[in-house]
């Protein structure tokens, strides 16, 4: 009778190495985008045989996740990602945005939309918003729904075991298993990160902060938030609330914060603070009329940006001085000031950090507004796995 037990595979059996191998073949084709390489390209860059090569291609075509088209002889054949190997997705949930966008498996964006969002929305409505804006993306790229392998998705709020555990910016997401929704909703892998951590990622890997293995990304927004890279990974901390600088007590007798303390960094450096602070000169302002009004020569736009900044490099000065980064860089809405923040902050980090910390270069987000939505979809092409073991 034969044996009806699973195949057992050792670390060094052919059973388990097959599919490793090919997985080193797939990770180098994503990086190529919709470009293509060679097979001898392929065996020199992963240090495998030409013919382990040539046995690995001819798998993975049969599959349909890759196609060939002859070269000079067997080895300069030319290998790249078929398009029926499907595509990833990004959402991005602000606090008064949603953003979408569909990306091929190396994370390299193909379509992408934004639109308004309001901030108290249930969390089923805002999941049959993104659907329809992922959608309207899918059709401008030329792909479906059943394309997509794997979204990934950020939300501005504290996430454990998949649930959303703060009421302050999405109130109408708090206690929710985010991710049993969303796949529910989608019909695929859907994975979740706080919207921070996403925008590190992104910097980290295809922004300012390309090559530096600690980096501290600080979205500051309606809230004030930040990303850490340590070690070139995300560190999301034992219950997925590390970065959470905008509740750093700068004050104990200081303004009220959402969060029910005083004095908080979010309390100052926020764009909301802004705002309620600026309505007595300017007649329902946003955010962008504060800006403008401080580049042109506003002495109360330009004292609050001043002052918000002087704030964001104190609530720094802990951070540099705890971790060492090798740059700071700011995002979010507020990052839009530009220089008139970012002067100020590096002044407030040099008031209250270490000589050494000090020197931390602080600067302004590649990515600006799309840097957790970026974040997303290279979050979701790094967990698509299109090998099975």
């Amino acid at each position: 009778m034969a044996d009806a037990r699973p195949e057992h595979r050792s670390p060094g059996s052919t059973a388990s190495l097959r599919p490793a191998n090919q997985r080193r073949v797939i990770e180098l084709l994503k990086g190529q985008g919709a470009g293509s390489i060679t097979q001898a390209e392929i065996a020199r860059t992963t240090g495998l045989a030409s013919a382990t090569v040539s046995n690995i291609v001819r798998e993975l075509t049969a599959t349909g996740l890759i196609e060939t088209d002859p070269g000079s002889g067997r080895r300069g054949t030319v290998v790249r990602l078929a398009p029926g190997a499907g595509v990833v997705a990004g959402i991005d949930f602000g606090h008064t945005h949603l953003a979408v966008a569909v990306a091929d498996l190396g994370g390299r964006i193909i379509s992408e939309a934004r639109q308004r969002l309001a901030p108290d929305h249930p969390y089923d409505e805002g999941l049959v918003l993104a659907s329809k804006l992922l959608d309207e993306v899918l059709a401008d790229s030329g792909r479906a729904s059943a394309d997509v392998r794997t979204i990934g998705m950020g939300l501005p709020a504290p996430i454990s075991d998949d649930v959303v555990r703060s009421s302050a910016i999405l109130p109408g997401w708090v206690g929710v298993n985010a991710v049993q929704v969303s796949q529910a909703r989608f019909g695929c892998p859907v994975h979740i990160d706080n919207d921070a951590n996403l925008g590190a990622l992104a910097e980290h890997l295809v922004g300012v902060a390309q090559g530096i293995d600690d980096v501290v990304f600080v979205k500051v927004s309606s809230g004030v938030g930040a990303g850490l890279i340590i070690d070139g990974q995300v560190f999301r901390g034992a219950h997925g609330s590390a970065g959470e600088i905008g509740h750093l007590t700068l004050d104990e007798q200081g303004p009220l914060c959402r969060c029910g303390s005083r004095g908080c960094l979010e309390a100052y450096a926020s764009t909301g603070t802004a705002i309620a602070m600026m309505s007595s000169q300017l007649p329902d302002p946003t955010i962008d009329d504060i800006f403008k009004a401080a580049h042109e020569g506003n002495v109360a736009a330009m004292r609050l940006l001043e002052d918000a900044g002087l704030h964001l490099g104190w609530g720094l000065a802990t951070v540099v001085n705890l971790l060492n980064p090798g740059v700071v860089v700011v995002g979010g809405d507020m990052a839009r000031a530009g220089e008139l923040l970012l002067d100020s902050a590096r002044l407030g980090l040099r008031r209250h950090a270490l000589a050494d910390a000090a020197t931390t270069p602080v600067v302004i987000s590649a990515l600006g507004e799309r840097a957790s939505m970026v974040g997303a979809t290279l979050m979701a092409a790094q967990r698509t796995e299109l090998i099975a073991d």
